[in-house]
């Protein structure tokens, strides 16, 4: 690789960093620009690749949300660790359904989002009392630990924004506190999928290595933004990153 690609890629792992731990998205930021630094690279390796990074970033936003904010365990930890085995599954399966299969469906998923959260200024910025019933909890679980969780596997853009709007609708939290508590299962998810792909020998680990480290910086310092800025804050860049997917799955047709 040539000075200026890998300068390149470790400036998009340090920006995908700060947009994953704040509302998520990083992987679609860091996936592309790792196909197009190196032509000819399997998807299946930029996913590998790009999940070495990422779970180091993950891991790190979510120790600095778990230091100053609350998260219930109760829900995380049970739906982290069934996305290790759900995220895992999905990987063994993503060199065998191609990607094409899920843009539609997710920029439908995605545009959703988006009319919802325009519609209803105060989700997830005004809550009232949070909605933990055992019903809610189990359901938060299922959904992320499994359906969520296997979807980060297979293919991946947009999970951490996924978890987010599933923990703020079911549980009636603030966007700061879903997005502490995507963090933990994000952790899940790129550990489970990780393991499959290092297996299968997808992974360019010295690339890898070296984007963790500037994905770590970047997952830091969103951590801390978002922590400091609020749930008005994390609103915004969520609608703003909504937006870039959707026009991003959208080129892809073009």
């Amino acid at each position: 690789m040539e000075w200026q690609s890998i300068i390149l890629l470790l400036a998009v792992a340090a920006a995908a960093g700060w947009v994953d731990a704040v509302v998520g998205g990083g992987g679609l930021v860091l996936v592309p620009a790792l196909m197009l630094s190196l032509p000819g690279l399997p998807p299946v390796t930029a996913l590998g690749t790009n999940k070495v990074a990422s779970i180091c970033g993950t891991t790190s936003a979510a120790i600095t949300y778990a230091r100053r904010t609350k998260i219930d365990w109760r829900i995380a930890g049970p739906a982290a660790a069934l996305a290790v085995a759900c995220s895992a599954l999905g990987a063994l399966t993503a060199s065998h359904i191609p990607a094409a299969y899920f843009r539609p469906a997710v920029m439908v998923l995605l545009l959703l989002v988006l009319a919802f959260i325009v519609a209803r200024p105060s989700f997830g910025v005004v809550v009232s009392e949070p909605q933990r019933t055992w019903r809610r909890r189990l359901a938060a679980i299922l959904l992320a630990g499994t359906v969520i969780a296997f979807y980060d596997g297979v293919f991946g853009p947009g999970t951490g924004t996924f978890l987010i709007i599933a923990f703020t609708a079911l549980l009636n939290l603030d966007f700061v506190a879903s997005s502490a508590t995507a963090k933990i299962l994000n952790v899940g998810t790129n550990l489970g999928a990780l393991l499959v792909f290092a297996a299968g020998g997808h992974v360019l680990w010295t690339l890898g290595l070296a984007m963790a480290a500037f994905n770590i910086l970047g997952a830091r310092f969103g951590a801390r933004t978002a922590l400091k800025r609020g749930a008005g804050f994390v609103r915004v860049v969520l609608v703003v990153v909504v937006v870039a997917m959707v026009a991003r799955l959208a080129s892809l047709y073009l």
